[in-house]
């Protein structure tokens, strides 16, 4: 019988094994999506406790304690911090095969050393071992990064954002051993479900663009000038959040027209909706297109499925769950329109509905023309995927249907600083899927080849995709 987490974990015969330790588990992190608060890097803060730095902000953590019949004041609520934590460390050994198992004793034993099961007979002394590491400089959040030789780190940032804190991050290059850029992430800018909420969100552009808003033409000038404004400030990544690709025909002047019809404080019906989030998403794509940037698109959440206690605590809460949106037909017909007219970006699609696996696999190569290496990707196992059947099946679709050899692997998704073992995660499962295919003959036993495609995955892919490779002195930020 193995030992739980030992350092050959998930891998389970000697090629799988030295694959991993010979070629994947040395290799940097490029991490080019996540929630990260820039904020909290720029000022390399050091958490007051574990609770702050792992429970804080994680619905994952939330959804398994409310399962576990821990009430909200605990998740979310007014109970001081040792008491949330010691009611997640009761939850823990209840998440058996859920991945929050491993997730949680990875993260304690790689940041901490703590190899111990957490449980409610061990939370006090685990929390005051972790919280006396956590005072100390090592730990503090550029610490946290480069103790898993993270290199590069984007956030996600809203069009009105003013990248202050990426600005000040930048300033201080001498001291941060990797580099933080921002990623434009407009779902608020095209978010037409509400015309409150959007009027409210066309004050706050107004002020970040120094544009007054009056038409569809004044609202591209401003988006427009914020897109360019991320440019400065070396962003070269996009993100949508969506349930779906749309991708409904619209004229420009339908689209001026339902702008001014949502201005003047009016809804817009389905239809109207639709078209105008359509001719959104062709906009910026166009916008991203120009610049050279990578777009991506996570697809197929239906969130905030709970009113109640959605109206309580707000959104990323821990309200949501996979949907089962039609994707195949917009998805082809938006991303030929971009390629028809030659302003196709690279493109990464994420899919959260595992019944889309094969869709997305077998989609992403009708627009690889061959102009770029991978220039379509579909990205890794996302959300409720990031777990190991989701990664396997998310690596054999595409392994059966695409070439994993370009993959441009693993991300965190994550709002924690010690989340990134989770590459050590993916790169694990990785590792094992070609060494089981080799001892089986199923593969050639070329362990430098097969170890070069596995350090591609892990790291090299990314940083060619990204432009990323050779990371020079970047000009000087655009200041606020």
């Amino acid at each position: 019988m193995k030992t739980f987490l030992d350092e050959n974990f998930l891998l389970k015969n000697k090629t799988a094994e030295k694959l991993y330790h010979d070629f994947a588990k040395s290799m940097p992190i490029i991490d080019y999506h996540n929630h990260l608060m820039p904020d909290q890097i720029a000022q390399d803060l050091n958490f007051k406790n574990l609770t702050q730095v792992w429970l804080y902000g994680d619905h994952y953590k939330w959804r398994a304690m409310r399962t576990n019949g821990v009430n909200e004041r605990y998740c979310t609520g007014d109970a001081d911090d040792y008491e949330k934590f010691e009611q997640w460390a009761k939850t823990v050994p209840y998440t058996l095969r859920n991945p929050l198992y491993h997730w949680t004793h990875l993260e304690l034993q790689r940041y901490f050393g703590v190899n111990e099961i957490l449980n409610g007979d061990n939370a006090r002394r685990v929390y005051d071992t972790c919280n006396g590491l956590l005072q100390t400089p090592d730990y503090s959040v550029k610490g946290l990064l480069n103790k898993m030789n993270v290199k590069v780190i984007c956030t996600t940032d809203d069009p009105i954002d003013n990248l202050c804190h990426h600005q000040q991050i930048e300033a201080d290059e001498a001291a941060t051993p990797f580099k933080v850029f921002p990623a434009f992430r407009p779902d608020k800018a095209m978010n037409v479900d509400n015309a409150t909420s959007f009027n409210n969100y066309l004050t706050l552009l107004e002020a970040a663009s120094d544009v007054s808003i009056s038409n569809f033409d004044d609202y591209l000038k401003a988006l427009k000038l914020r897109h360019d404004y991320f440019v400065a400030n070396h962003c070269s990544v996009s993100d949508h959040g969506l349930e779906e690709i749309y991708a409904d025909d619209y004229t420009m002047e339908e689209v001026q027209s339902y702008f001014l019809k949502i201005r003047s404080g009016h809804q817009l019906t389905l239809e109207e909706n639709r078209k105008f989030k359509s001719a959104m998403l062709v906009i910026f794509a166009e916008w991203d297109w120009e610049r050279g940037w990578v777009q991506q698109y996570h697809l197929g959440a239906i969130r905030n499925n709970n009113s109640r206690m959605m109206s309580q605590l707000g959104p990323d809460t821990g309200w949501d769950s996979i949907g089962d949106f039609p994707q195949a037909r917009a998805l082809a017909k938006f991303l030929n329109k971009l390629d028809t007219n030659n302003k196709l970006a690279k493109t990464i699609i994420y899919n959260l509905n595992p019944a889309d696996n094969e869709l997305m696999a077998t989609m992403i190569g009708n627009f690889n023309d061959g102009s770029v290496v991978g220039k379509v990707q579909w990205g890794s196992g996302w959300w409720f995927l990031d777990q190991k059947d989701g990664m396997i099946k998310q690596l054999n679709a595409l392994s059966n249907m695409g070439l994993l050899s370009r993959f441009v692997g693993m991300l965190t998704d994550s709002r924690s600083f010690l989340s990134y073992p989770r590459h050590e995660y993916f790169r694990r499962i990785l590792c094992n899927l070609f060494g089981e295919e080799i001892e089986q003959g199923e593969l050639p036993n070329d362990i430098a080849w097969t170890g070069q495609v596995i350090q591609n995955i892990c790291y090299n892919n990314a940083a060619e995709y990204f432009n990323w490779t050779h990371i020079q002195q970047p000009a000087k930020a655009l200041v606020v």
